[in-house]
């Protein structure tokens, strides 16, 4: 059985800094010594957050002369987004039927009284 890329691409935004870097990169291509420096850390380990982020295909990274570029690719966003949004209106159908239930039961409260 084939792993799922859902799967590599939550555990890729499950970390801070990775999804800071993936904030950047929605601002437009940038080289991966410019993702490094706003970072505490040191340019290998930048580099595996970008590897981790790659092979989650939520980058692609690229040479250009001699420097290493990255860009956002969008494609397994949206696929993370359809699937956050399936179940976020499976729960707000709940969230309103439970409103439902709740006005319910205080109305019936109050015309005991």
């Amino acid at each position: 059985m084939q792993p799922d890329p859902l799967d590599a691409v939550f555990a890729a935004l499950s970390d801070p800094t990775r999804r800071a870097i993936l904030a950047r990169l929605a601002e437009g291509e940038t080289s991966v010594g410019d993702l490094a420096r706003p970072f505490a850390l040191s340019l290998p380990t930048v580099s595996r957050h970008i590897d981790v982020l790659e092979s989650a295909r939520l980058i692609v990274r690229t040479k250009a002369a001699q420097r290493r570029m990255c860009r956002l690719e969008g494609a397994p966003l949206m696929q993370a987004g359809a699937w956050i949004a399936r179940y976020a209106a499976f729960w707000e159908g709940r969230l309103d039927a439970l409103d439902r239930l709740v006005r319910e039961i205080a109305a019936e409260d109050g015309a005991a009284r």
